[in-house]
């Protein structure tokens, strides 16, 4: 995109402007290591006050489980091979640090395991329950869009950490801080697949 194709330099300055007879653009201005200025306005469609609320976080419980992603196992490569097999993959997670991925299809299934992960008992719904665990189902294709910034961006370099929270029966969040924190972070809120209580054991 336009961010993407602005070269690397000391700085970038973004602001709302007017352009083309009062159409509102985002225009970014940057100079290269060359002394090149380049500019990019991109159309954008003003906001009104009252539609905020349609485009403002979900609100959901407290997470049953919160781990910290593993800077050095990227998940996006497993999630992408799987969703070749399988249109949903059931995402398996508990507070000991474990997680698993798993599929079921047409004469196969898969199950993937990573170990050793960091729980993060702040904020969430059992805070010193070391064996809560939740499974969620989600679409593999929506799970793999949201992992698409592990093939650009590295944990312990511009990004800081990735969270990813489970909420049984609601929703799959994963919250990725930017290196560094002022930067600011991202967030991808999935949604889940109803699982009865005997899938869930």
């Amino acid at each position: 995109g336009n961010l993407s194709s602005t070269p690397s330099s000391g700085e970038t300055i973004m602001k709302l402007a007017k352009r083309n007879s009062g159409l509102p653009c985002l225009c970014l201005e940057a100079v290269t290591s060359s002394l090149v200025e380049v500019h990019h306005a991109i159309p954008v469609r003003m906001m009104r006050t009252t539609e905020m609320q349609y485009h403002l976080p979900p609100r959901i419980n407290m997470p049953d489980v919160q781990l910290e992603l593993p800077y050095d196992r990227i998940l996006r490569t497993v999630v992408e091979r799987l969703k070749g097999i399988s249109s949903h993959v059931y995402i398996e997670g508990s507070m000991k640090g474990e997680l698993a991925l798993q599929i079921d299809g047409d004469g196969v299934s898969i199950r993937t395991f990573y170990s050793k992960l960091i729980p993060r008992f702040e904020d969430c719904k059992n805070s010193e329950d070391a064996d809560a665990s939740c499974t969620l189902k989600v679409d593999s294709k929506k799970l793999l869009a949201c992992l698409q910034w592990q093939a650009n961006m590295m944990v312990g370099k511009s990004v800081s950490s990735a969270m990813l929270c489970m909420v049984e029966n609601e929703m799959l969040v994963l919250h990725v801080m930017l290196n560094p924190a002022k930067v600011g972070f991202f967030t991808y809120y999935v949604p889940v697949h109803f699982l009865s209580a005997d899938r869930m054991e």
